[in-house]
């Protein structure tokens, strides 16, 4: 298996199965700087003094509240963080302005409007825009004065995007589109006034167009009733011979696809940025609520069945954190490096993002499911009061409910992530044939005993031995679909498992990194980080036996289920740990300083 990588060269996506990345060349939150850190002190003020206020009327939606901040927002130069200066944005690094996306985590309903707009509604400009639009657009949407809804979704096209209905025919003097349709599910819908649409151009052609402002032939729906992010504007938007000028087209007709598909990589990474913030503040509210409620004449944070709650939040969250900021600094990498090679700033924005589309797939679905076990537990803790609206629980449970749906449902990520994992090989980015074959060998071959050296030694041989778990596995099922005796189309239950065994193996592995790179800076109490990874690695490991096991039963039946059975033993290896010791440690900590109590 290869084994290192440049540190100054952005390793491939999807590449991380079989490169094993050096700590050293990993960036962590933990080194954030003296510029960075006043960015997020900004992002905090922004929160506590411009956001806490206006909570209750952005979620009443009342006093045109959420249109207010985003004005606000844009004022104070977050709505351009991540746009070049020559469209009027800042560009901040990408590691600065994920810093600034983790502060905003606990902002509710907000993040939705926030989010809809600096991205799946500013990013087709900047990705796919002439010069002319960008110029046009990108500083207006940057100020706030513009701000954006994404057209995508209709009644009957959700994941498959591109079976959408609403057309768009050229006028007959060649000046206009006529756009007829309907969409759903739109965010920020009731107050934009510039929307990114989608349309069928003679009746397949599958393509995007700007719509500035509300011309006639816009109308909107009500306000959805929704489950929860009730502060953010949600309606259906109806479209009837809406006529926009040509030079509104965005990208190329018939390539609409690569618009939608582009800038939803960014979305799901900015979701998994924004969840860790999120889950710090339910626990902040969790142990809180834990010290102060006292049952049997003690606090419930004194009880075990609480305080693994309380752990376990932080566990998870902290492995999650590890790789939004491992992925954040290799899109950033990636970014200066295409732009050395002359590639402008928003075209190497774009391919960065698609570049790495596995990797932020892998955080949308883990970033969403911790934040999804965070609020469901925070409610568990509050008891009755946490199914009350009286208290942020019941808000919080039911805001975080739909990050396991939009942006593409955690299913069909999960999908996706093994078939551009596919795709890349196929094209030659990424050699798994060989590593995979490798494995095989290896199978074959007596097991050799390694003695395990350094703090971490048992954890990377347990990186190493759990990428070629991922590659035995995944090498399997393709040779069944290679021989023509399954189709992997069809058997979404097996792909499932092998994402979820890659999603795993990441998330370990950049726990690991961050940890091992705070170990050499020297300044923390490892104690607890080295808990947090002994806990993390010990259930994995359980996980990953899980995965395989049900994988390879429907991979393979005698003699080489045998053998495929005995290589999910010997490559998921890690010793027990103590970890019921573990949690009540990481929960001690957090009780103490009743709040979160890491890196912030």
């Amino acid at each position: 298996m290869e084994n290192t990588i440049n540190k100054n060269k952005a390793i491939k996506g999807g590449a991380f199965i079989i490169f094993d990345q050096k700590y050293q060349d990993t960036y962590i939150p933990e080194d954030f700087d003296e510029e960075q850190g006043m960015f997020v002190d900004m992002a905090k003020d922004f929160v506590n003094k411009e956001w806490f206020p206006l909570k209750e009327d952005i979620e009443k939606q009342k006093n045109n509240a959420a249109e207010r901040l985003m004005e606000k927002a844009g004022e104070l130069g977050f709505l351009g963080s991540h746009i070049p200066t020559e469209y009027e944005g800042s560009e901040l690094s990408s590691n600065t302005n994920t810093h600034i996306l983790s502060v905003f985590g606990p902002m509710g309903s907000f993040n939705t409007t926030f989010a809809a707009h600096t991205g799946i509604g500013m990013l087709p400009v900047l990705y796919y825009g002439t010069e002319e639009q960008k110029l046009k657009y990108l500083p207006r949407l940057i100020s706030g004065e513009l701000k954006a809804a994404y057209c995508l979704t209709e009644p009957s096209s959700g994941s498959d995007a591109l079976s959408a209905k609403t057309t768009a025919h050229l006028s007959p003097d060649g000046k206009q589109y006529i756009i007829n349709g309907q969409k759903m599910w739109i965010s920020n819908a009731g107050f934009a006034n510039f929307f990114i649409v989608f349309a069928q151009v003679d009746g397949d052609k599958f393509t995007g167009f700007i719509v500035e402002g509300k011309p006639e032939g816009l109308t909107l729906g009500a306000e959805e009733d929704k489950l929860g992010i009730k502060g953010s504007s949600t309606r259906q938007v109806f479209f009837e011979n809406m006529k926009i000028p040509v030079e509104n087209l965005l990208g190329e007709i018939g390539r609409g696809h690569l618009i939608a598909f582009n800038t939803l990589n960014m979305g799901r990474f900015k979701l998994g940025a924004l969840t860790i913030g999120g889950v710090k503040s339910v626990i902040d509210m969790s142990v809180k609520y834990a010290n102060e409620r006292i049952q049997f004449k003690v606090p419930i944070s004194s009880f075990g069945a609480i305080q693994y709650k309380l752990a376990e939040m932080l566990i998870r969250n902290f492995a999650v954190e590890s790789s939004v900021y491992r992925i954040s600094d290799l899109m950033g990498k990636k970014i200066d490096e295409l732009k050395s090679e002359g590639v402008d700033s928003g075209e190497a924005k774009r391919m960065a993002a698609e570049e790495y589309a596995i990797e932020c797939s892998i955080i949308k679905i883990s970033g969403s499911e911790t934040a999804n076990y965070a609020v469901d537990e925070n409610v568990q803790i509050h008891g009755g009061l946490g199914f009350s609206e009286e208290l942020m629980a019941a808000r919080a449970y039911r805001d975080n409910r739909i990050t396991r749906i939009y942006e593409g449902t955690n299913e069909i990520n999960r999908l996706l992530i093994i078939d551009m994992l596919l795709k890349k090989a196929m094209k030659g980015d990424i050699d798994l044939a060989g590593p995979a074959w490798d494995v095989q060998k290896e199978l074959k071959q007596m097991p050799s005993f390694e003695s395990i050296e350094g703090t971490f030694g048992h954890e990377e041989k347990a990186i190493k031995d759990t990428k070629k778990l991922i590659l035995m596995v995944a090498g399997a099922a393709i040779k069944k679909q290679m021989d023509g005796e399954m189709n992997l189309k069809e058997e979404q239950m097996l792909l499932t498992y092998i994402a979820d065994m890659i999603i795993c193996g990441y998330n370990a592995e950049s726990l690991l990194l961050r940890v091992q790179k705070l170990e050499e800076k020297g300044d923390v109490d490892m104690e607890i980080y080295k808990a947090i990874v002994a806990t993390y690695f010990h259930d994995a490991r359980i996980q990953m036996e899980g995965f395989a096991m049900n994988a390879i039963s429907h991979l393979a039946t005698g003699d080489l289920l045998k053998i495929f059975t005995m290589g999910v033993k010997r490559f998921n290896q890690y010793p027990l740990q103590d970890v019921i010791n573990n949690r009540k440690l990481i929960a001690k900590a957090l009780i103490n300083k009743n709040a979160y109590c890491l890196h912030r």
